[in-house]
């Protein structure tokens, strides 16, 4: 957890503090470039593709067989374009259309912004996606931006309303029975949004709390899980999305508000009086993210998938990541780690 910095800064009680290049790690500072972390993740891959070099001339004895391959291909395969288009795909082209789901409250991956329209991480992400489907197929698109909740966005995927769900879904098995999932899209684990001068300070402190927790939600299922194995009762208040949530909390209706720590940091950060909030200590699950889109349409994925992982590879990824997250310092290993996992090679 990023803790106090002696500087001018933006602070969420001990545990949160953003300042212009410095946060702190429990007390320890560190001093971070937030512009450098995409040309890093470029220099991650040109060292990774140094380290696949062959002590021979791999080219030389390569190149003939694979030329050939390629004139083959070209030879008996249909070029993509001419392919007759289905699905997804086909009604997109049909209607220069792309419907993208969005929420309004789940910052900063999502939300509405300044003028009226949809911002945040996972909308960049959708906007690239996007803009590859628009070149692939050649038209000129119309993004309609539609709002969903935690509790009907996979509804409105699975009966059509919207193409491609931009928030924070957690990719799990049992969602995959009703809808796919892109690539993963981020890496998070839940945790308890609380009052600065809260007695609750960590997981261990949750007996007899009143925490408030989205309904049906993987944060649900997982927070219950926790308390099961760890042999704690609460008291699970309701509420219907992240706002009140932090409404909740702020009141004092409840001692937490359970979400994914990322999202968690944003509500803080947004708030009239960041400084009244602070995290807790520890996390309770894996939240691995990803993009819903409507089962049994492979072409469509593959196009979803493709733009995500041509952004990975390409580290443009960094500067999304900056815009949205520079402020709370450098990402996590296991960030970076998911970005070179998912940028799959052509």
């Amino acid at each position: 957890m990023l803790a106090r910095a002696p500087e001018a800064r933006t602070c969420l009680s001990r545990q949160v503090c953003v300042s212009a290049g410095r946060a702190t790690l429990n007390g320890l500072v560190a001093t971070y470039e937030i512009l450098p972390f995409h040309r890093t993740l470029r220099n991650l891959w040109k060292e990774s593709e140094k380290r696949m070099k062959f002590g021979f001339n791999y080219r030389r004895i390569a190149f003939p067989g694979i030329a050939l391959l390629i004139v083959t291909l070209l030879l008996r395969v249909e070029p993509v374009k001419a392919q007759q288009l289905d699905g997804t795909l086909k009604n997109i082209k049909a209607t220069s259309t792309l419907n993208l789901g969005y929420l309004e409250s789940a910052p900063p991956f999502s939300l509405i912004g300044p003028d009226k329209r949809p911002v945040g991480y996972s909308i960049d992400l959708c906007a690239r996606v996007a803009s590859a489907i628009q070149k692939q197929l050649e038209v000129n698109l119309k993004l309609n931006w539609v709002a969903v909740t935690p509790e009907n966005r996979m509804r409105m995927v699975e009966e059509g309303k919207i193409d491609l769900e931009c928030g924070t879904t957690t990719a799990t098995l049992s969602r995959m029975e009703k809808v796919d999932f892109s690539l993963m899209t981020f890496v998070d684990g839940g945790s308890l949004l609380i009052r600065a001068d809260s007695t609750l300070r960590s997981l261990s402190d949750l007996a007899g709390k009143r925490v408030a927790v989205i309904p049906s939600t993987t944060t649900q299922a997982a927070l219950a899980r926790y308390l099961k194995e760890e042999f704690v009762t609460i008291e699970q208040v309701p509420v219907k999305d992240h706002v009140e949530g932090r409404t909740a909390v702020e009141n004092k209706t409840v001692e937490a508000y359970a979400s994914d720590s990322a999202i968690l940091i944003g509500l803080a950060l947004t708030a009239k009086d960041p400084k009244q909030f602070d995290i807790a200590d520890g996390l309770f699950s894996y939240e691995p993210y990803g993009f819903m889109m409507r089962r049994n349409d492979p072409a469509f994925r593959l196009a979803v998938n493709r733009a995500l992982a041509a952004l990975y590879r390409s580290g443009d990824i960094g500067a999304i990541y900056d815009r949205w997250f520079g402020a709370f310092g450098k990402p996590s290993d296991a960030i970076v780690a998911m970005y070179m996992l998912n940028g799959l090679p052509e």
